[in-house]
């Protein structure tokens, strides 16, 4: 880790308070895909960062290359936790983000994901986006991690350029998988409630 990455964690840790829970889980370093809701542009650095210095080493955030890739600081900070950036807006049949993703992990790396894709206005979760099923579905090996961020929206909220330090929580549950034959919008719906159960923890 470079010493803007060490940076970045205590800064993660300062401003957001974080505490972890791990429940019915246990930190691994497997490859795994956690998967979270969506409320701040803190959240892929924060998890990033709440992650065990071993895990967190082998992780990549997926991130908005729209919003990292904007004048020098951000994307030096992207490059910082190993953000892997992806184009959201010019999406091709030949340049899949999800093919993207599997490339990039190859056979080392875990991925952070966020299934609503942008942020929510509020508390309430969006529904997930496709992208978490055809993830399990082209490595159904992966362990889906659900995790739940509480706080983070209050600590940087939609609009605000500089973070407001406040205590948040993260609780990492047990891992799900997709089953065979199980139709997407099923799937969709139940690692939606993976994740919104963890809220009640």
């Amino acid at each position: 880790m470079t010493l803007t990455s060490h940076a970045i964690v205590l800064l993660a840790k300062m401003f957001s308070g974080f505490t972890v829970r791990w429940i019915d889980c246990q930190p691994d370093t497997c490859q795994r895909i956690y998967f979270a809701n969506h409320t701040s542009h803190l959240d892929a650095v924060v998890l990033w960062s709440a992650l065990p210095k071993e895990i967190r080493a082998l992780t990549r955030p997926v991130a908005a290359k729209d919003y990292w890739s904007g004048g020098w600081f951000k994307p030096h900070i992207a490059k910082s936790f190993n953000a892997l950036l992806i184009d959201r807006k010019e999406i091709k049949v030949h340049k899949s983000p999800i093919d993207s993703m599997i490339r990039q992990m190859g056979d080392i790396y875990s991925l952070i994901v966020f299934p609503e894709g942008s942020r929510s206005a509020g508390e309430e979760m969006s529904d997930f986006k496709s992208g978490l099923y055809y993830l399990g579905k082209k490595r159904p090996d992966l362990e889906l991690v659900p995790v739940y961020m509480e706080n983070l929206n209050r600590i940087l909220p939609r609009g605000e350029v500089l973070p407001v330090p406040l205590l948040s929580c993260i609780t990492i549950g047990a891992p799900i998988f997709l089953e065979a034959g199980e139709p997407k919008i099923e799937f969709l719906r139940r690692a939606r409630q993976s994740v919104l159960q963890l809220k009640d923890c």
